[in-house]
C-alpha cells in the first residue's frame, strides 16, 4: 500500500473569526456542513469568508472540540463536541438525524490495532449511515 503524508491542519488560535464560527457551531443543533453554517453566520450579519469557515472547522476537528461526519454525498458534516469524548455516530442518510453510539468496542477495537501496528499517536474516524426508523416507515 503507497504512503501518504497528511497535510498539517493549523493549530487552534483563538482569532476573531474563529471564535464566531466556534460560536456559531455550538449553536447549532446536531450536524451542519460548512456551507450551510455558513450561510447561517451571513444572515447573522457575520462577515466570515466560506473558506475560513472550512479552515475553521478543520482546526476545530484536529483540536478535539468538533466531530465531522460525511453525509451521503461526501460532504463532511460538523458538530460542536463541547466537553464531550470523541464520539461515534450513526447518521440517516435521508434526514440527517445522527444517534450518538456507545463507542466502547470500537475505541478498544483501535486501541488493539494501534498497539499491535506499534503505531503511536493513533487518531480514528469511524462512519456508519443507514435509514432510521422515521424514514425508512415512508410518509405517514
Amino acid at each position: 500500500m503507497p504512503r501518504t503524508r497528511r497535510i498539517p491542519v493549523p493549530p487552534w488560535r483563538d482569532t476573531p473569526q474563529r471564535l464566531q464560527v466556534l460560536r456559531a457551531l455550538a449553536a447549532r443543533p446536531g450536524f451542519s456542513s460548512a456551507k450551510l453554517l455558513h450561510a447561517r453566520m451571513a444572515a447573522d450579519g457575520c462577515e466570515v469568508g466560506l473558506s475560513t469557515v472550512y479552515r475553521a472547522l478543520a482546526a476545530l476537528v484536529e483540536a478535539g472540540q468538533a466531530d465531522v461526519v460525511r453525509d451521503d454525498n461526501g460532504e463532511r458534516l460538523f458538530r460542536h463536541r463541547g466537553e464531550e469524548q470523541h464520539q461515534h455516530y450513526l447518521v440517516c442518510r435521508h434526514c440527517g438525524f445522527a444517534l450518538a453510539l456507545d463507542t466502547d468496542e470500537i475505541e478498544t477495537w483501535a486501541d488493539r490495532i494501534a498497539r499491535e501496528s506499534g503505531f503511536a499517536d493513533v487518531r480514528h474516524t469511524v462512519e456508519l449511515a443507514g435509514v432510521c426508523t422515521e424514514c425508512s416507515a415512508g410518509p405517514l
